[in-house]
């Protein structure tokens, strides 16, 4: 049985998620709050495996490094934005904080459409690229974990660097309206929803 905790953090109120089942987790963008995250995992009493990273601006990413050392685990990224990861002009840290955001570069770059298997866990990682163009989502069994690509109501901003709107719309049409409808969203910001919901109501779909 798989258990997904939503931890919002930080002051964007970035969605970090521990995805576990049995004792093997996952970790999904700690954006803040290093030392919040890693109490959660202790009380969950689950061994994570790995980070993985929807997109690399800095209200993902602030508490990568911490929680990557707390549990000497590696870090998944897209190749787009591996770079991202040490540059505070491209993760927008220089412009949106008083303290610039770095972190290592990422152990390993993702291979789309390819499964993941980290335990019980398993996965395939989408591109959904339009909020940035290293943005991917991760489709489990009967959810999804979208990122900034698609929210409850809306989608991600694509009025920043390397952003585009019609490639996010192209993007959540063609690799996540396609999932079964039933499918749950967790965004990296705001409440769950569900593909049926948002095809239905999403403003940017109708």
């Amino acid at each position: 049985m798989i258990h997904i905790e939503k931890i919002p953090n930080g002051s964007l109120q970035e969605n970090c998620y521990i995805i576990a089942d049995g004792t093997d987790a996952l970790i999904i963008d700690p954006g803040s709050d290093a030392e919040r995250i890693i109490d959660t995992i202790h009380k969950l009493n689950v061994i994570p495996q790995a980070i993985l990273l929807t997109h690399t601006h800095h209200d993902h990413i602030g508490a990568v490094d911490q929680v990557r050392d707390a549990f000497s685990i590696p870090v998944y990224v897209h190749e787009l934005e591996q770079d991202w990861l040490n540059d505070p002009e491209m993760n927008l840290s220089a412009q949106f904080t008083t303290i610039p955001v770095t972190a290592r570069p990422a152990e390993f770059e993702f291979t789309l459409y390819q499964e993941y298997h980290f335990g019980k866990l398993h996965f395939t990682v989408v591109p959904t690229p339009g909020h940035s163009f290293g943005s991917v989502s991760f489709i489990f069994n009967d959810f999804v974990i979208a990122g900034d690509a698609l929210f409850k109501g809306s989608v991600g901003r694509p009025d920043l660097p390397t952003g585009n709107l019609d490639q996010l719309l192209t993007a959540i049409k063609t690799e996540l309206f396609s999932l079964p409808p039933e499918t749950v969203v967790y965004p990296g910001h705001g409440d769950e929803t569900t593909i049926a919901q948002e095809q239905k109501t999403n403003p940017y779909f109708n």
